[in-house]
Order: C-alpha cells, then sequence, then structure tokens
C-alpha cells in the first residue's frame, strides 16, 4: 500500500525539522542538567538511599550543586574523591549521604592520575552497559523476533509483584510486548524511588528494582513460549536520562521517550527538557532501546482531523532529535494515534490515510499505533468495534507496535479478562487481514490521498513558521495539542545550569564517540 506523497516536498519538510532542531541543539550543548549529572553518577554503579531515604546519586549532585562546583561536572568530583579516599563511587556515595565529607572539600589531586581514574571508570562502565546490549541482542536472536504489528498490553496495578502476574497472563495469550505504566504523576519527582514497590496510584513506580524483576519475570515467560518479550516503561519528566540508565543497565527494549511531551503535558521547563532528552536518548542508542514518541497526546486535547498535521510536524522534529542522538532509524518508535470522533463520517478514511501517511514517511522505523480512548464511552460493545477498526488499520498501514485498545476503556483499569479479549481481537484481525495492505491500492486523487497530502503540505506551513520563530517561541505560541508553555516557567528550570570552561562529562563523550562511529 503507497500514498502518492510528492517526494520533494518530503525532503523540504525534513530540511526544516533538521534546520529547527540544530538550532535547539547548539542550546543543549552549551548546557546540563541536574538529572544528567546523576546519570552519571547512576552509571558510575551509584544506587541506594542514605538515611533520610534521599537517593544517593541525588546526595553526591546536591553536594556539589551546593558548593557551586557542578559546572565542572560530578565526574571530576567523583573520581577525585575516588583517588583521595582510596574509595570506589559507591563507597564515596554513602559517606556523603552520611556527611562525613563533601566532595568539593576533598584537596584536588594530580590531574593525571584524576583523569586515568576518570577512564577508568567510564571504560569499565560502558562495557558493562555493552554487555547488557549485547546479552539482550543474543537473547532476540535465539528466542526470535514476533512478527508485527507487535500486541503491546499494559499493566498498572502499582503493585510490582501484581503485575508480573498479569504480565505472565497476557504473554501466554499472545502478547508481545510489556509495558509497566508509571505510577501517576512520578515524571514530576525530581528522583528514581529505590526499591521494590507495591503501592501506586494509576501505575506502577518505576524503580531499578521493579525494572530487574520484570525483566527477569519476562525472560522466564520466553523461555516458555518460545519467543522474545519486550519490556516497556517511561523516561519523561524530571528523571529522563536517569530513567534511561537504569534501563539500560537493566535490560529494557523500549522506553516512552518524547523530546516534548514533559513540556506540553506535565509543564516541565522546556529547556530542562530539552538538554535531558538529549542524554536520555543517547543512552537509548547506545543500548539499543526502542523510543517511543508521544504525538498521540496531541490529538487527545486538540482536533484529531484539523490538526493531524501538528502530529506529523513533531514526528519530523523527534526523528531529527533522535538522529542528533545517533539512534539509528529502527530504534525510532513514531507515534500516533486512532482518535477519531467515530460519529464523524469518512472516518475509517481519515485514520487510514493518518495512519498510512505516518509509515509512508517513516519506512525504516518501528511506528508505535495508539488505540481509540478519547472517544469510548464505557459501551463496551461500541468500544469492542472501535477497537476492531483500530486493529484493521494497523494491519493495513503495516504499524510496528501495537497497542491494544480496551473494551472497558473510560471504566476501569482493564482486568485480565479485558486483556485476553483484546488479544484475541488483534489476532484474529491481524490473521485474517494478514496481506491486505498489499493487495490495495487507493485511487491517485480519491480520499485517502487527498488527506494525507494535505496533512503534509499544512506541516511544511507549520514546520516553515516555526524556523520562522523557533521551536520555543512555537511552544509558547500553544501550537502542540493547543498547550501553551513559557520558556522560563515549569518545573525543574533551577536545575539547568550552562556549562563551565572545564566542564566534563565522559559518559556522554564517550556514548557519542561509539554511536557516531557505527561501532555498536
Amino acid at each position: 500500500m503507497q500514498l502518492d506523497l510528492d517526494q520533494n516536498l518530503v525532503r523540504k519538510a525534513r530540511e526544516l525539522a533538521k534546520e529547527i532542531t540544530d538550532d535547539v541543539q547548539k542550546f543543549i550543548d552549551l548546557r546540563s542538567t541536574d538529572s544528567v549529572e546523576r546519570t552519571v553518577a547512576r552509571i558510575y554503579g551509584i544506587d541506594g538511599v542514605d538515611a533520610d531515604g534521599i537517593p544517593l546519586p541525588n546526595s553526591v549532585v546536591y553536594d556539589v550543586k551546593a558548593h557551586d562546583g557542578l559546572k565542572r561536572g560530578i565526574a571530576y568530583w567523583i573520581a577525585n574523591a575516588c583517588v583521595a579516599k582510596s574509595m570506589s563511587p559507591q563507597e564515596v556515595a554513602e559517606s556523603v549521604g552520611k556527611k562525613e565529607f563533601s566532595l568539593v572539600e576533598i584537596r584536588p589531586q594530580k590531574e593525571n592520575i584524576v583523569a586515568e581514574k576518570i577512564d577508568e571508570l567510564t571504560e569499565t562502565s560502558i562495557k558493562k552497559l555493552e554487555k547488557i546490549k549485547h546479552e539482550r541482542d543474543d537473547m532476540l536472536k535465539k528466542l526470535g523476533d514476533p512478527n508485527q504489528p507487535y500486541i503491546y498490553v499494559i499493566v498498572a496495578t502499582g503493585n510490582i509483584y501484581e503485575d508480573v502476574i498479569q504480565a505472565k497472563t497476557a504473554v501466554s495469550e499472545g502478547a508481545d510486548i510489556i509495558a509497566v505504566i508509571r505510577s501517576t504523576a512520578q515524571s514530576l519527582l525530581d528522583f528514581i524511588p529505590f526499591g521494590p514497590t507495591t503501592e501506586g496510584y494509576g501505575g506502577t513506580y518505576a524503580t531499578q528494582a521493579n525494572f530487574r524483576i520484570m525483566r527477569k519475570a519476562l525472560d522466564e515467560s520466553a523461555a516458555k513460549v518460545g519467543r522474545y518479550v519486550r519490556l516497556t516503561n517511561y523516561a519523561s519528566g524530571l528523571c529522563m536520562p536517569e530513567i534511561s540508565a537504569i534501563a539500560a543497565i537493566e535490560g529494557l527494549d523500549m522506553l516512552l521517550n518524547d523530546s516534548m511531551y514533559g513540556i506540553l503535558f506535565r509543564n516541565i521547563n522546556m529547556m530542562r527538557t530539552f538538554v535531558d532528552q538529549y542524554t536520555s536518548r543517547l543512552i537509548c542508542a547506545f543500548s539499543h532501546i526502542t523510543i517511543n514518541t508521544g504525538e498521540d497526546n496531541y490529538i487527545k486535547t486538540s482536533d484529531p482531523i484539523d490538526r493531524a498535521h501538528t502530529v506529523t510536524t513533531s514526528q519530523l522534529i523527534n526523528e531529527q532529535f533522535a538522529l542528533k542522538a545517533g539512534m539509528e532509524l529502527k530504534y525510532m518508535g513514531i507515534g500516533h494515534a486512532f482518535e477519531i470522533d467515530p460519529d464523524v463520517e469518512n472516518g475509517l478514511l481519515y485514520e487510514i490515510a493518518h495512519a498510512l501517511l505516518t509509515r509512508s514517511l517513516f519506512p525504516q522505523a518501528t511506528p508505535k499505533y495508539m488505540p481509540p480512548t478519547r472517544y469510548m464511552t464505557g459501551n463496551i460493545f461500541k468500544g469492542y468495534a472501535q477497537n476492531t477498526l483500530y486493529n484493521l488499520v494497523s494491519v493495513m498501514t503495516g504499524q510496528s507496535i501495537h497497542l491494544l485498545g480496551m473494551l472497558t476503556e473510560a471504566i476501569h483499569t482493564p482486568l485480565v479478562q479485558d486483556r485476553y479479549l483484546a488479544i484475541s481481537n488483534a489476532k484474529y484481525v491481524f490473521k485474517n487481514a494478514k496481506a491486505l495492505g498489499e493487495d490495495v491500492e487507493f485511487k491517485k486523487d480519491g480520499f485517502v490521498q487527498e488527506e494525507a497530502r494535505k496533512v503534509l503540505e499544512n506541516a511544511v506551513s507549520l514546520l516553515e513558521h516555526i524556523k520562522s520563530v523557533g521551536l520555543m517561541a512555537s511552544i509558547e505560541e500553544g501550537i502542540f495539542g493547543d498547550i501553551s508553555r513559557k520558556i522560563d516557567e515549569g518545573k525543574g528550570a533551577d536545575g539547568v545550569f550552562v556549562k563551565g570552561e572545564d566542564y566534563y562529562n565522559p559518559i556522554i563523550e564517550k556514548m557519542e564517540k561509539i554511536v557516531r562511529s557505527g561501532e555498536l
């Protein structure tokens, strides 16, 4: 199934998106954030909490920041303390957490010795992440990659151990991806909770221990069903790069990771978000973690037809930010959704046009298609019919990641039997319409072709406007999702700083060198 798109217009769209993100990248390159520095600490092996329950990565960064030393980067201060105290990074962090000493009050050690220690810590950390990445890649090859669209199922009980039970049940019924929804508003926490958790509202806390528990459970299930099962969580908000780090350490396969979602839907400072998303995506690129972008959210707060071009615009911007972080196209889960009012005449044709436009613009990516939620009423029979049409559009337009629609959407958190029915529906449609997209062509000047062309043309016009005023100013205008955010407002603004002349982040530099060299 092909769209007759003007390829010159497609190239122009990408060129504009690149120019827009080039300007933002200049801003990013000059800055770091508290969460980026905590990420370095975590990758160096610092974990746990102090006596007050404060995560030790936060403790060491707070300590240096309080003495105005963070502009040099946390790596130097950790390495200097390791040399001076003959300690590991973890031991240093525990001592800082006990207030036994401050990192910045330790006498500077010989520069060459500190540099050697930084190199040693970085090399050890990078090799550990590479080992985990290769183990996951090898397991995928051994067990086999399921056919696309991958069936993506959510669990969200609040209790990681209950999540495991639901996840294993879903895998036995045919789920290919398990996503553990985060507890509501965790993205607003400026720290990562520690340890396994059994309480959460609207989801389960994203912690390293919870990642480890679910990863182990899914690997056990994968061995039983004879196919690889992917694990997904969320890397957005104030701990975006840190979540990516612990996901890489624990072998996750996918992360919800958007360059603007936190700004628009969680009111996180845009400067903080743009800086954090770069490091987050660099880690994902290095570790072969597929990102899922969040364009589906735009058409939950704005009109899915009139504002369809904002989805395309954001997709192109997200793609360019990911490319800047060295990400391969196949690890880009470009987001979109089936969210048009079911009472709209020819709504199905609109949905096909929009879905096919995404697939056509990103042929080497792994688009993530989201189910109807905005117009689900609680009528389970109508909801099941809506999801059936959604499943049909997904398979016929060649989507890659297919989040299951639930017949009980808008009623309650789905129960196991709801997931069973959703999986059965998807498998039925996918099997019966498997080759439909290969056999169908749309009229050159018909509804689907014309709608796709119009959306693309409008996206190019919007990209031209964004280029003229800048991405940050465009966000202030409320272009995406009809939501306006100010550049100097939002949560986490005080965690952004301009790098000093002697700033050094060896983790970023090493990962950049590897992903850009093609040594992955």
